[in-house]
């Protein structure tokens, strides 16, 4: 095990990922489930480019706390004809400045010779939601 403070990581690509509005399960033991559909949206990188599949979700809890847990699906489709299935669970939590931040951690499915590397790795996540969108920055953890 290593003493370093840092962690290494290669970015791979920033996802922004069109959604429709939600639908909502009020009050479940859990929270409130907010499930939201994927309309769309594109991967821009120096190791993969492609688009998102309008075939995904977050099935995301709101927790008492404030924070939401997250739970998606979504297939990318490169621009060289890959399909790319990628899940990821994380939290969506408010900052000091009133924003919200969320971090997630993608695993990746592929039967692609050219992109099975990706079956292989952790990958983190960083980003935040907007007005019918989110937006993330993927990394490779080293």
């Amino acid at each position: 095990m290593s003493d370093t403070t840092t962690l290494a990581v290669e970015f791979l690509f920033r996802m922004e990922a069109t959604l429709a509005p939600p639908s909502m399960v009020p009050n479940g033991p859990n929270g409130t489930r907010v499930i939201v559909p994927i309309t769309g949206g594109t991967v821009t990188g120096p190791r993969i480019n492609g688009t998102i599949d309008a075939l995904g979700a977050d099935w995301l809890t709101m927790r008492a706390d404030g924070t939401a847990q997250l739970d998606v699906r979504a297939l990318i489709r490169t621009d060289d004809g890959a399909v790319i299935h990628t899940s990821y669970k994380g939290i969506m939590a408010p900052t000091e400045s009133g924003d919200r931040r969320i971090t997630t951690a993608p695993l990746f499915e592929t039967g692609d010779e050219k992109y099975a590397w990706m079956n292989a790795i952790q990958a983190i996540a960083v980003g935040a939601p907007g007005q019918g969108v989110v937006q993330y920055d993927v990394y490779r953890i080293l």
